[in-house]
C-alpha cells in the first residue's frame, strides 16, 4: 500500500554473530530512513500506536534498528554481505515515548547482539527497559554476573525464543541441531563451543550454590551431570531472585522441554515457530509441581 517507502532492493538481517556464524536475512524489505521523514513518520507512529494499544508492554525486537539496520542487498551471497543504514534515532525515540505516554505502555528493548556504544545509555535515558539474558551476563573473568546486580531498569529472562531451552542449553542440544543443519562448517569453532559450554555450565553451577539455591549435598560438578528438575528450577528462582524489574520465563522450560521454538539462520531447515508445547493448558495449569514453582516465583519477586 507503500510501496514508495521500501526497498526492493534489499532485505532487513542481522550480520554474523556467534548466534548465527552465517548472518541472518529476514527476507523483509526495510523502510527507507529519508522517505520515512518525507512521511512525517506516519508508518512508524501507527506501528507503535497498534502493537501497543491493547497492551500493556511492548518488547521491541532488534531495538538497534532505531539507530542502524543491517540491510543485505539481493545480489549478495549471503547476510554477511550486507551493511548498515543509519536511522534518525532521535526522532524515533521521540515518537516511541510519545506514543508509550498515550498508550499507557512500556517499552522493552532487546539491546542484544552486535550492540553499538552508547546506545544501551541512550534508551535507558528515555525510559526503555534493556533486555537482560541470563545466559549472557558474565564479568570479565568468565563468571556470572548475579542478579542482584542486574540494572533495576530491566527484563530479564534465562533463554529467549532465539535460544535453546534450559535443558537444550544444558545438553548442548542447540549445538547438535546445528551442526545437523550445517551452521557450523568449522569443526573447530564447533568443538570450542562444546568447550566453552562446559565451562559455562560449571560456573552457573557455581553461582547457584553460592547463593544457596541448591541443597548442600547437590552435586557441584557438572562432570556426568544432566539437568534435573532441581537444577531447572533452582535457575529460575536464581533469577526471580533479581533487582530488575520485571522477570520473563518461559513455560517450556516449566515444562522441562528440550527443542528450541526458533534456530536463528534458518528457514527451510527448521520448523521455526510450528514446535508445540508439550502439554496443553488445562494439564499443565494443573500440574503441582509447576503450581509450587510460580508460587515460590511470586514469593522471590515480592521480596525485591
Amino acid at each position: 500500500m507503500n510501496p514508495e517507502l521500501y526497498c526492493r532492493d534489499a532485505s532487513v538481517g542481522a550480520p554474523p554473530d556467534p548466534l548465527g556464524p552465517a548472518g541472518q536475512n529476514w527476507g523483509l524489505p526495510p523502510m527507507k530512513p529519508y522517505q520515512l521523514y518525507q512521511q512525517a513518520y506516519q508508518p512508524l507512529i501507527e506501528l507503535f500506536r497498534s502493537n501497543m494499544q491493547h497492551a500493556g508492554a511492548l518488547r521491541i525486537d532488534h531495538v538497534m534498528a532505531l539507530l542502524r539496520l543491517w540491510w543485505v542487498p539481493k545480489s549478495a551471497a549471503n547476510a554477511g554481505g550486507g551493511a548498515y543504514v543509519y536511522y534518525p534515532i532521535m526522532d524515533l525515540l521521540g515518537i516511541l515515548a510519545l506514543e508509550s505516554q498515550r498508550q499507557q505502555a512500556v517499552i522493552i528493548g532487546e539491546d542484544l547482539g552486535t550492540v553499538p556504544e552508547g546506545i544501551r545509555e541512550l534508551l535507558q535515558q528515555f525510559g526503555i527497559y534493556s533486555y537482560r539474558v541470563f545466559f549472557f551476563e558474565t564479568a570479565p573473568d568468565g563468571g556470572y554476573i548475579s542478579p542482584a546486580h542486574y540494572p533495576e531498569q530491566a527484563m530479564a529472562t534465562l533463554s529467549t525464543h532465539d535460544l535453546p531451552t534450559l535443558i537444550g542449553f544444558w545438553h548442548c542440544e542447540d549445538l547438535k541441531l546445528g551442526q545437523q543443519l550445517g551452521l557450523y562448517q568449522d569443526e573447530a569453532v564447533l568443538q570450542q563451543l562444546y568447550q566453552q559450554r562446559h565451562v559455562s555450565k560449571q560456573r552457573i553451577l557455581d553461582s547457584l550454590h553460592g547463593h544457596n539455591r541448591l541443597p548442600q549435598d547437590y552435586p557441584r560438578s557438572v562432570d556426568h551431570l544432566a539437568m534435573d528438575r532441581t537444577l531447572n528450577y533452582a535457575m529460575q528462582q536464581h533469577l526471580a531472585a533479581g533487582a530488575q524489574q520485571l522477570l520473563c520465563l518461559q513455560i517450556e522450560d516449566w515444562l522441562e522441554m528440550t527443542q528450541p521454538v526458533n534456530v536463528p539462520g534458518t528457514s527451510n531447515e527448521y520448523p521455526n515457530w510450528r514446535r508445540k508445547l508439550s502439554a496443553e493448558l488445562e494439564q499443565w495449569t494443573g500440574n503441582s509441581a509447576i503450581s509450587d514453582l510460580l508460587q515460590s516465583l511470586t514469593t522471590l519477586r515480592k521480596a525485591h
